[in-house]
């Protein structure tokens, strides 16, 4: 006689086939864990009860597809149920026996029970039918079988089964344009879902496996092959993260992890983390040696694969990293973590959130270990990926300073190598307030540059900022262990004496209307013309007034959409012991017209030794020729 589902679990029902489940092969992954909750429960029966007559290597999951038959079985060994369970069970949706095992509280040793939702085994209808589940419960002689199509009810009747446990037919779909239901049935599919999704369930899941060997004795002109049937485990059992750390060697990481995350190069770091308490959880994290080919574009998909109990609930959990640590590969078992009723996404509460507070943490005190201890290594990872430190930096208005300011290296004048902030702070002069930088497009470049010759003439350590991204995290974070940045570009560069800046200020006034002329010789190129005292060997440069400095404004310039973007307010500054200095003043007094075009020519050399372009490169042609003659 066929019996009803309620109205509230008919309706429930048609949620789990069409709503609740985002991919139609999630079924056997649920179907898998509820074996291996009932195989479970019985061995925990085994332990406190005793009697029961198996060994923990005596149980098993078999998995048997039947092509001809349109039909997959999943059949476990485990506790199995009773009549009055299949109804309860599996009559009421959403009614979950593991979940009530679970909840009792009791301390069960070696035991991790999966479900608690009770709507797994549903999903199967997906991609079926009809369902028919015979189950015979441990320590009975009868067996019952459950069928149903669907929300139009269903059936409970005798069964046969050899032995305790539970055996679940389902008859699959006909095949459509769209959907095609009978990949199911094959073994290579099977064998990637088990490997995707279950890998790691603690009992071996079997299946009996073709494979075409030779036929001995067949010519080698013509051999012979036949299909030989050998039963196949295809998952491991038991995780690389959950084995004790003295067993598994570099090899076995390095193995697991370009098998796992598809990299042809061993990882540069293996981290570890096993915590108990609030929130318990394995971490098994993988810095790379490599950037992935799409690592710096939007197709880029950060994340770690969670785990719960060992089952595979998502492929890339994106809360779990911060985007500056986005690189980082691996996974997370727990089994605290608060799930939504389809196991395919994680409900977004305390525990997730600690969980990635202290990988963030983790991941930053090895990597801090592996610039300290393993030099060469972190300079492999940070050519990879120092330039993401430097956009988290840089993001959020500086928030994660604390995080990453440590972690980031430049370029330096005194160094071959990169260096990072805490090494340049440690080698400050006396009385030194300030970290000088200055920014461009190469190391040689910057070298050049009249204001960085004028300050590592003095003795200071300057920081090269060689990509884009540099200046504006350094803005962002602003100072490091109390010490300012100084770009020295900037026409707010204080390395003079006390002396030599009133010296400077007397001069400067004392030539205004020179400054004046120039400037407007040059035209809206610079918002100020003046002398400085900062030059060594070089007769003027370009410096900055404000918060946009020359390297950020070619920065902003080489965005789409920029051509009339930010500008930095340029000073033409003139090195007041160079031989030009006395031509200028002379010109003011004796030929005005010679001077605008000196202003002109002397404005485009100070623009090409910043790395600027020259405006109008045809008329600066024509004066220096024009001066020459």
């Amino acid at each position: 006689m066929k019996k009803q589902f309620k109205t509230e679990s008919k309706k429930l029902l048609d949620m789990m086939i069409n709503s609740i489940y985002t991919h139609k092969e999630i079924f056997l992954r649920e179907l898998i864990s509820n074996a291996s909750d009932a195989i479970d429960k019985l061995y925990y029966r085994s332990l406190t009860e005793g009697g029961v007559g198996l060994a923990r290597g005596d149980y098993e999951i078999r998995l048997t597809p039947d092509k001809s038959a349109r039909t997959l079985t999943i059949r476990d060994n485990g506790c199995g149920m009773t009549r009055e369970e299949l109804e309860s069970d599996l009559g009421t949706i959403a009614k979950s026996g593991s979940f009530d095992f679970k909840k009792d509280g009791e301390q069960k040793p070696d035991i991790d029970i999966i479900g608690q939702f009770g709507v797994g085994f549903y999903s199967a209808f997906m991609v079926s039918e009809r369902i028919t589940v015979v189950s015979r419960a441990y320590g009975s002689d009868e067996a019952w079988k459950w069928e149903s199509s669907g929300v139009d009810g269903y059936t409970v009747e005798p069964g046969e089964l050899s032995s305790h446990g539970t055996e679940i037919t389902l008859l699959l779909r006909p095949d459509t344009d769209d959907e095609k239901y009978s990949e199911f049935l094959e073994d290579y599919r099977i064998r990637s879902l088990v490997k995707r999704y279950s890998d790691y369930i603690r009992y071996p899941i079997r299946m009996m496996v073709s494979h075409s060997k030779r036929v001995e004795g067949s010519p080698d002109d013509k051999p012979e092959y036949e299909d030989v049937f050998e039963d196949e485990t295809l998952n491991r059992m038991t995780p690389i993260w959950k084995q004790d750390p003295k067993e598994v060697s570099e090899e076995d990481y390095a193995s697991f992890y370009e098998e796992k995350f598809h990299d042809y190069e061993a990882p540069l770091k293996v981290i570890r983390q096993k915590t108990e308490g609030i929130s318990d959880y394995t971490a098994l994290l993988f810095i790379p040696a490599n950037a992935p080919y799409n690592y710096y574009t939007r197709d880029y998909e950060k994340g770690l694969q969670l785990y719960s109990s060992g089952v595979m609930i998502m492929e890339k959990c994106k809360e779990l990293l911060p985007d500056y640590f986005s690189f980082v590969k691996g996974l997370v078992d727990s089994s605290d973590l608060s799930l939504n009723i389809s196991r395919e996404m994680l409900q977004h509460d305390r525990q997730l959130k600690a969980i990635a507070r202290a990988l963030e943490n983790k991941i930053k005190d090895e990597l801090l270990k592996m610039q300290e201890n393993e030099r060469d290594k972190y300079k492999t990872f940070f050519k990879a990926f120092g330039t993401q430190l430097k956009y988290g930096l840089y993001a959020d208005y500086g928030m994660h300073k604390n995080v990453l300011s440590d972690l980031v290296m430049f370029d330096s004048s005194e160094s071959d190598e990169s260096v990072t902030l805490k090494e340049y702070v440690s080698r400050m002069k006396d009385g030194q307030k300030k970290i000088y930088y200055a920014a461009g497009e190469s190391r040689e470049q910057v070298k050049l540059l009249p204001q960085v010759e004028a300050v590592t003439g003095k003795g200071f350590e300057v920081l090269y900022l060689l990509e884009d991204v540099d200046e504006f995290a350094l803005m962002m974070l602003h100072e490091y262990e109390g010490h300012e940045f100084a770009n020295v570009t900037n026409d707010e560069l204080d390395i003079a004496t006390d002396e030599e800046k009133e010296s400077l200020k007397l001069e400067n006034e004392k030539s205004k209307d020179l400054f004046d002329f120039m400037k407007e010789a040059i035209g809206e190129g610079v918002s100020a013309v003046r002398f400085t005292g900062s030059l060594t060997g070089h007769p003027a440069c370009i410096s900055s007034e404000g918060a946009v400095s020359v390297g950020m404004e070619k920065t902003l310039g080489r965005m789409p959409g920029a051509e009339s973007g930010v500008k930095a307010e340029k000073v033409l500054e003139i090195n007041k012991d160079h031989p030009i200095a006395g031509k200028l003043k002379m010109l003011f007094i004796e030929d005005k017209d010679r001077l605008k075009k000196y202003s002109k020519v002397l404005y485009a050399n100070a623009r090409m030794i910043s790395g600027l372009t020259i405006e109008n490169p045809a008329e600066i042609a024509e004066l220096i020729t024009e001066l020459m003659v």
